[in-house]
């Protein structure tokens, strides 16, 4: 698989989540591809840049640990709620937005509940 650059609505998923969901950009980016807001290594702030992905199966979330425990140790999935606290890793550090490295499709973020985010779709038509 190419490199290639991440637009807004590009489609997300999580290794513990069992939706996709699609990355935000809210504030205004001057630089676009195609019309679309290009993405930084930044964009990763829960509920703002990356939305829930359904429900989430990590017994490292305190809501899916305590429901599992409720139910005799069968693993209780509980919706969702992302927990990112730092930047995209591999991005392109040879080209910025902002002065801040632009997100590449082979990108990863760790959420604190133990689960890998993946870029599935760069957002690009």
């Amino acid at each position: 698989m190419g490199q290639s650059y991440v637009v807004e609505g590009a489609k997300l998923e999580c290794s513990f989540g069992n939706a996709p969901s699609n990355l935000q950009i809210p504030f205004p980016r001057y630089s676009l591809i195609d019309g679309k807001k290009e993405a930084i290594i930044d964009d990763y702030q829960p509920n703002q840049n990356i939305l829930p992905f359904g429900m989430c199966s990590s017994r490292s979330n305190p809501e899916v640990a305590r429901a599992t425990a409720a139910n005799r140790g069968r693993l209780t999935p509980q919706p969702c709620k992302p927990m990112t606290t730092s930047a995209w890793m591999r991005g392109k550090s040879e080209v910025t937005v902002e002065g801040v490295s632009c997100l590449l499709n082979v990108s990863t973020l760790r959420c604190q509940w133990c689960g890998v985010i993946r870029i599935s779709e760069d957002g690009q038509e």
